[in-house]
């Protein structure tokens, strides 16, 4: 099986520091997630945008997660909007020359 990035973005209407802490009790159930070997978290505070960078270890993975209630819960919130999320497959040969974390 080939790992799968996801990468997710999306904006929000509160404060960071608020969604800072309303995520951190997410954090431990995205990281127990069958198949995740990684997350990145991504702010951009000055144009209310956020999201992420995971990698997983297939796209049966990926998938899952997508149609998982931590997903659906973000998808309800309604200081979010305007997700996207996208998969891509890896060139792995590529990302171990510029040192990207795979494991």
């Amino acid at each position: 099986m080939s790992q799968k990035l996801l990468q997710v973005n999306l904006n929000f209407s509160i404060s960071k520091a608020e969604l800072e802490k309303a995520w951190l009790e997410a954090a431990q159930p995205i990281a127990d997630w069958p198949g995740l070997l990684w997350k990145v978290w991504l702010i951009n505070e000055a144009e209310h945008e956020a999201g992420g960078i995971y990698l997983f270890k297939s796209e049966t993975a990926a998938q899952s997660y997508l149609a998982s209630p931590i997903v659906e819960s973000l998808k309800s919130s309604p200081v979010i909007s305007n997700i996207r999320a996208k998969l891509f497959d890896v060139l792995e040969s590529h990302t171990a020359i510029t040192r990207g974390p795979l494991k």
